[in-house]
């Protein structure tokens, strides 16, 4: 039986390396949600994130690490979900990149993007868990 309150999470597999980015990726689905983000939390599980879809009109999209506690990577993919840019292990009280025709970004523990060997350019697929 399915949590009413729970958020929904997803993974993400990474098609051209043959790899799983993210095992467990919760999707920040409210305003509420994305507003909050990763804030106070102290770290993210192994194989855990979270996923952020782009808002209102703007052709572009982009992160902040104000008040974060660790460093994270950001993926950003395109409506067809590739991968546009990568910022590797951003750290708390930075911002990523201002990454033009992004519609997704995953904010995963640091490292992960290397660890599965994704790179721009690559097509991931996001399935439910």
């Amino acid at each position: 039986m399915e949590n009413p309150g729970a958020a929904k999470t997803i993974r993400a597999l990474n098609r051209t390396r043959g790899t799983v980015l993210c095992e467990r990726l919760e999707v920040a689905e409210t305003m509420t949600a994305k507003g909050r983000g990763l804030l106070g939390r102290d770290g993210l599980a192994p194989g855990s994130g979270m996923l952020f879809e782009r808002g209102g009109f703007l052709p572009m999209m982009w992160m902040h690490m104000f008040f974060m506690r660790f460093a994270i990577d950001i993926v950003f993919l395109d409506k067809s979900n590739r991968v546009r840019r990568i910022n590797h292990s951003l750290r708390p009280w930075r911002v990523s990149s201002m990454v033009v025709g992004a519609h997704r970004a995953l904010e995963l523990e640091a490292g992960a993007a290397a660890r599965s060997g994704t790179m721009e350019g690559d097509q991931l697929e996001l399935e439910q868990s």
